[in-house]
């Protein structure tokens, strides 16, 4: 296939930027439950951090930090309760240096992380629709935002899933958001946007969206971030029911992302996937 070669593009992230002319590799460290693939290996914070560490030498350049499971069908969080889970290991990382994000969708979550100043990012995986989010970030004028399609909430969105054209539907939220940041005083390197693999999506809605990436990146004027990593969508695909065991699957994934354009892939196996990518850099995949 053709590739798509990636744009010289940097993304704001608080005390750093991220240059996009390479694809960045972001680990993902959940400090819940009940996460869908590693929920409770990482609770607490010494675990958390040993974990975060392991993940940048590994290779990671970016870490995400969530604390709300939003798996299909996952329970209720209250919002002080994620931020009590976060906080103490948001504050041990943000001194490194690394770009770190927040996973959540909640204002009151982010507003207690950026009033301690503690992250560089948001990954919001409801696009800043919780009310007063964007009128809380809109004065950070360093801190990144990640805005993510989702059909519905986390607790339903995978009970029968409709679209008429989904690549255009989720096209044209995702513009929607971008507008209403804009109108907001948000500068466009502050943003970045994810498709939402997996989120209020059936398997034929996840494999027209990838498919379609390379179109819709050609067309874009925001960097992407693709998350796929263990879903539910490989398993289909492959058979394997158990997400842990999806690993060669989540790198291909990663790397047909990529290919098509995507300038962040969302992982829970940085090192494979590292080494993936570097080995598609040498061979000359991709420049």
């Amino acid at each position: 296939m053709q590739l798509m070669p990636l744009p010289n593009k940097i993304l704001k992230c608080g005390h750093l930027e991220l240059d996009l002319s390479v694809p960045h590799v972001m680990g993902i460290l959940n400090v819940t439950p009940d996460s869908f693939s590693d929920g409770g290996k990482h609770n607490g914070k010494a675990r958390a951090v040993a974990h975060a560490k392991q993940m940048i030498a590994d290779g990671a350049t970016v870490i995400d930090v969530g604390g709300e499971s939003t798996r299909p069908g996952s329970d209720y969080v209250s919002p002080e309760a994620e931020w009590k889970r976060v906080a103490p290991v948001i504050e041990a990382l943000y001194q490194w240096n690394v770009p770190l994000t927040l996973d959540t969708r909640r204002t009151y979550v982010m507003q207690q992380a950026l009033q301690n100043g503690w992250v560089d990012a948001i990954n919001d995986v409801a696009a800043l629709s919780d009310e007063g989010a964007i009128e809380a970030l809109a004065p950070y004028q360093d801190i990144g935002v990640c805005l993510m399609h989702m059909q519905g909430i986390p607790e339903s969105m995978q009970h029968n899933p409709q679209y008429s054209d989904v690549t255009t539907e989720v096209v044209q939220y995702l513009q929607g958001r971008v507008d209403a940041c804009l109108q907001a005083g948000f500068t466009p390197e502050r943003l970045l946007l994810d498709p939402g693999f997996g989120f209020g999506k059936t398997l034929q809605h996840n494999i027209d969206l990838m498919r379609d990436l390379q179109t819709w990146m050609a067309h874009s004027d925001y960097p992407v971030l693709i998350g796929v990593s263990r879903k539910t969508m490989l398993g289909q695909i492959t058979g394997i029911d158990i997400p842990e065991e999806r690993m060669i699957a989540s790198v291909a994934a990663a790397l047909a992302s990529i290919a098509r354009g995507a300038h962040i892939v969302r992982v829970h196996d940085v090192k494979e996937t590292v080494q993936a990518v570097k080995i598609w850099q040498e061979l000359g995949v991709w420049a």
